[in-house]
């Protein structure tokens, strides 16, 4: 009978489990994540990314552009109706409180935005993160955006 070794530290008590080698040999993981789970650029060509990012982000620009025309065409037809209101003499706005409320808004705006500062740099640091990873998509995407602006 062989004599069982006991491990001389901590670190050799442990297995180390190769999650790409778990990933290949399981086939439910090869069926939920794909064959080839892992960052865009190992996953498609170069071609391949430009055209995904560029659809998806022809398609967000498109309706960018809809939805901001619709929105536009909304505020500016409500304060073209309240001058007409006001003009016909149907309501009187009190432009001093207005002034006093917009004041009020902007200073509590600055107030929470001074408290959000270091989220806002997370955010900053994890969206550059993520464009210099994907650059091809990111690449592709922008140029869609600014194509479904223009359409």
């Amino acid at each position: 009978m062989a004599a069982r070794r006991e491990p001389s530290s901590d670190d050799e008590s442990y297995e180390v489990l190769d999650l790409t080698d778990y990933a290949r040999r399981h086939h439910w993981w090869s069926r939920v994540f794909g064959r080839n789970s892992g960052p865009l650029t190992e996953k498609y060509s170069v071609a391949t990314q430009i055209v995904m990012g560029g659809v998806t982000g022809w398609c967000a620009g498109f309706l960018f552009q809809k939805v901001g025309k619709l929105a536009a065409t909304a505020v500016g037809g409500g304060f073209l109706l309240l001058q007409i209101a006001s003009h016909g003499g149907y309501i009187q706005i009190d432009w001093k409180r207005v002034e006093k409320d917009v004041n009020k808004a902007k200073r509590k705006i600055k107030k929470q935005a001074n408290k959000s500062v270091p989220e806002i740099h997370n955010l900053i640091e994890e969206s550059t993160d993520f464009l210099k990873q994907n650059i091809v998509v990111s690449g592709g995407f922008l140029g869609g955006f600014l194509l479904g602006l223009a359409s």
